[in-house]
Formats: structure tokens, sequence, C-alpha cells
């Protein structure tokens, strides 16, 4: 099954090209169950990869383009009364699948924003006093553009903190950037793409995780990095204990994508940025050094031993 993952990959490469670690951590995301948040400028590939992802991996997907006037029955659903019926009739939003790719997701309002809060916790709808499972397994990839931008509304940490990673895909490098100039159009590659594995393997991989072996050292070692978070100086606050959770889910995800049956330090290394950065928020006299909260989680990585 997790050959499978990796023939995804492959073809999910093919189509973003020059980004295969953050294709390989988009997947590690998926597998361990969590929702992901993609982060960069516009036109850097950020709704193609998610949109690759959802046909690789055999899901259903929906999108949804998230702007200022956006409502959250509008993703949720709504209550129509029918006439021949004589009574309401729910009608499902897009959120009733299985990937919803929420484009900008900082372009809607809070209001909007908190509606999906209890969708990505609960995998459920709540309207009209009834409580609707949503379909499984259930991800949503966002996508957001920097804060600065105009027409933004920054996400809340409670929301921030729904996200297990949080990617940036950057500019391509020269010879990926010349590839996409001389290749085929990346919306028709799409449009050709074959599932690589079907949601029930999706499905077993993510059951799978739970085989995968962390030592009380390695534990002891994910307790030390939330510890130093906590006390180094760095953050206003530090990792919360669900965030510790999400560190070490995300290190299984990467360590059976590696091939082991244990987790290792270099697994947790591996996705401590993408897991912890978009959670911990620098203190100012950090921010008058100019460090970003990535730069920031490298050093605590450095001072944290092994």
């Amino acid at each position: 099954m997790f050959n499978q993952l990796h023939a995804a990959a492959r073809q999910v490469g093919q189509v973003v090209v020059g980004k295969d670690q953050q294709v390989r951590l988009a997947l590690t995301c998926l597998l361990a169950g969590g929702h992901l948040l993609l982060e960069d400028l516009p036109g850097v590939g950020k709704t193609t990869l998610a949109h690759a992802l959802a046909i690789s991996l055999g899901l259903k997907f929906n999108r949804v383009q998230f702007t200022s006037d956006l409502l959250p029955a509008d993703v949720a659903g709504i209550s129509v009364y029918e006439r021949e019926k004589n009574d309401f009739v729910f009608h499902p939003g897009p959120i009733f699948t299985q990937v919803l790719l929420a484009d900008e997701i900082n372009r809607a309002t809070p209001k909007t924003q908190s509606g999906l809060l209890e969708a990505m916790e609960e995998r459920q709808v709540s309207a009209d006093g009834v409580t609707r499972a949503l379909p499984e397994p259930f991800f949503v990839i966002a996508t957001q553009n920097p804060a600065n931008q105009v027409g933004t509304f920054p996400l809340p940490e409670s929301q921030l903190d729904r996200f297990l990673m949080c990617l940036s895909l950057g500019y391509p490098d020269a010879a990926a950037e010349r590839a996409l100039l001389m290749g085929e159009d990346r919306r028709a590659m799409l449009r050709n793409l074959q599932p690589a594995m079907q949601p029930e393997q999706l499905a077993q991989a993510q059951r799978a995780l739970k085989e995968i072996h962390a030592s009380p050292a390695l534990v002891t070692y994910v307790q030390a990095l939330a510890q130093a978070s906590r006390q180094n100086g760095l953050f206003a606050e530090g990792l919360s204990p669900r965030a510790a959770i999400a560190l070490l889910q995300a290190g299984r995800a990467w360590a059976a994508l590696e091939g082991r049956d244990h987790v290792i330090p270099e697994d947790i290394q591996a996705v401590l940025v993408p897991v912890c950065a978009h959670r911990l928020r620098p203190l100012k006299s950090a921010h008058g050094m100019g460090l970003a909260s990535r730069d920031l989680v490298l050093q605590l990585q450095k001072s944290v031993p092994v």
C-alpha cells in the first residue's frame, strides 16, 4: 500500500516539477490524517498541487474560491423549502467531499473561516440542528496568500492549529521553470491524470501507522522539543500537547514512507518545521532580529540534543 503512495508522489511530481520535498511532505500530511495549508505567492502551483494530490489518491475533489462575501452556508450547505415535499430539504455544500480545496482561505471573513473549524476537527457539519458526517477520508487543503497582500484576513491561532502542516512552494529553480515553460499545459496534464491508488488503500495505510513503533526515548525527544519551545524565550507561546501529538503522528507517517517500521529522530526533524512553524509566534525581540518562525524552529531543533 505504501508503494502506491510512492507512485502517487511520482505522478504528482510530474505535474508540480522541482518540488519533490514539498510533495512528499504533503503526502505525509494526508497519510497522517491531517489538513494541509499551502502558503505562498499566487501562481507558484498551490492549486495545481492540491488538485494533483486529490486525483492521484483517487479522492473526490471540490474547490471553493474563498472571497470576502462568501457565507458559511455557501460551504456547508443550506436547507431549502420544497413545495412538493411540504418540507425543508438540506442541499449539501461543497464541503461534502473527500478533498476540499479552500482556495485563498484568508480572503474570507473570520465568520466563514470559523465555519470550517467543526468540519476540520470533528469531520462533521451541524446545520438546522442536525449533525451530518462528512465522507471518509476527509481532508482540507487550503491555500493562503501572504498576509501583507490587499484584502486578506489573517487566520487566527485556533484555525492555524487545525492544520497539521503548513508548506511553502517558493519559486521553481531554473531547470524546473524551463520544464514548465517548454512542457505541456498543467491543466491538460491534470485532465489526463489517473488515480494511483484507491481511497480504501489510503485508509488501510492510515490504519497501518498505528503499527509504526515510537520508542520511549523517541517520545522523550518529542517532549523535549515541546518543552524547549515553551522555555527558550523565542516564542510568545510554546507548542501545545496537541502540537506534540501532531509532530509524533507526522513522524510516524514520514517513517512509513521511508520504509521503516519505527520512528527515528531524523523523521521528527524532517517534519518539524512544517508541523510547528505556523503554530509558533515569534516574540517581538526575535521579530526585531528579522528572524521568521521557520528560522526559529531550526534554532529550536539545534538547541535540543537527540
